[in-house]
């Protein structure tokens, strides 16, 4: 009997698997997958429980794999929900609860899809993967990381590979995700001389210094934009010194900026244009800044070819829409799938995910299983 996506994302939503916590939404998938003859292993890492599942045998011919998680973030208010967060109710043509875009619906569609296809036609040379995380919404170091350190030191590899997050901003089908930008946030300190504000000369204001920086990060654009991506964003996000007197100039102040950039960048080398500034202001004002930066993701894309063709053309044959080809929105655990195998994204609107009342279209969810299991018919025909 085909698996129902939808009762499938009744059940998982009725996990509360808040990160860091498993809920039981694992153990439901794992059994599933075992009894579909799936061999599953645990992946678990520091705590953060994960999930590793393949139809087949280990290096077959071709390999196509689904990435997603089932952790969720937290309620918040629950006073304020209409409907109880892991109730997983269906009222008005929506399923309604955390995690029911983002993304159990997601993972229910794949794991469904996968089911159905290595029972009605398994391919002979072939092999399917199910991957699946509790810690996407969390740090992300011990999530889909983990499962790729451990599949590589069992000569486990995916050729291909569609991540499950929400894709589309209004209307189903309409948008899938070719790549992403990076992510690099700098927070920064400055040091200065503590004293009187009608003393300025006595004195080294960290705060004019950690300004002129500030400005001088914000004054122009990155770049231009490039062939795939927007152009590259840097937003000032927090500025504090903790300072609760007006006649005192502080002796430390702190700012973090965040930038979100496209392929004209990297990295290290947003890193190196933010140090030649502080260099720059250090010298100007004798005050020292230190950086440290923290980089969440590259920025990557996966060019239009076979993969990117194949998803697009099996959304269109279930939707009748063509999708754009798109690098918007944040980060995903795609940055961590492109450095293992080509990795595009696929899934339903995520106009409600992370909102009070989360809810998804009931009749979007069928769809949603429909397109991957055509992706699978296609890749191994």
């Amino acid at each position: 009997m085909p698996v129902d996506p939808v009762q499938l994302t009744v059940d998982l939503v009725r996990c509360p698997s808040v990160t860091p916590e498993e809920g039981g939404a694992l153990v439901l998938l794992e059994g599933l997958l075992s009894e579909a003859g799936f061999a599953c292993t645990r992946v678990d890492r520091n705590g953060t429980p994960n999930l590793f599942a393949r139809w087949g045998q280990k290096g077959a011919g071709r390999t196509f794999g689904f990435n997603g998680h089932t952790d969720v973030v937290p309620v918040g208010d629950a006073a304020a929900w209409t409907h109880d967060p892991f109730g997983a109710e269906i009222e008005g043509g929506y399923l309604w609860g955390r995690g029911a875009t983002d993304m159990k619906s997601g993972v229910a569609a794949y794991v469904a899809a996968a089911i159905d296809f290595v029972t009605e036609t398994p391919p002979e040379n072939g092999a399917v993967i199910v991957t699946v995380t509790g810690d996407e919404e969390g740090a992300g170091r011990d999530g889909t990381l983990a499962i790729l350190d451990w599949m590589q030191t069992e000569g486990e590899a995916m050729d291909a590979c569609i991540v499950g997050e929400p894709t589309c901003p209004s209307t189903m089908g309409e948008m899938m995700k070719i790549g992403r930008r990076g992510s690099v946030t700098f927070f920064l300190e400055a040091q200065g001389v503590q004293g009187h504000a009608a003393y300025p000369h006595r004195a080294r204001n960290p705060l004019h210094a950690l300004v002129k920086l500030l400005d001088r990060m914000t004054a122009a654009p990155l770049d231009q934009g490039t062939a795939h991506f927007d152009p590259s964003t840097l937003q000032i996000t927090t500025i504090d010194c903790g300072n609760p007197a007006t006649n005192v100039i502080p002796a430390k102040a702190r700012a973090t900026v965040n930038t979100r950039f496209n392929d004209a960048h990297t990295g290290a080398s947003l890193i190196d244009w933010a140090k030649g500034l502080i260099a720059g202001v250090e010298a100007e004002t004798g005050v020292t800044i230190t950086l440290r930066p923290e980089v969440s993701g590259e920025c990557f894309l996966t060019p239009p070819g076979p993969l990117v063709d194949l998803v697009a053309a099996a959304v269109e044959a279930e939707t009748g829409i063509r999708p754009e080809l798109s690098t918007s929105g944040g980060t995903s655990d795609a940055r961590f799938v492109k450095d293992h195998c080509a990795v595009v994204e696929f899934g339903l609107v995520g106009q409600t995910m992370h909102s009070v009342d989360e809810r998804v279209a009931v009749d979007q969810i069928a769809p949603l299983k429909a397109i991957y299991q055509r992706v699978l018919q296609e890749y191994f025909a």
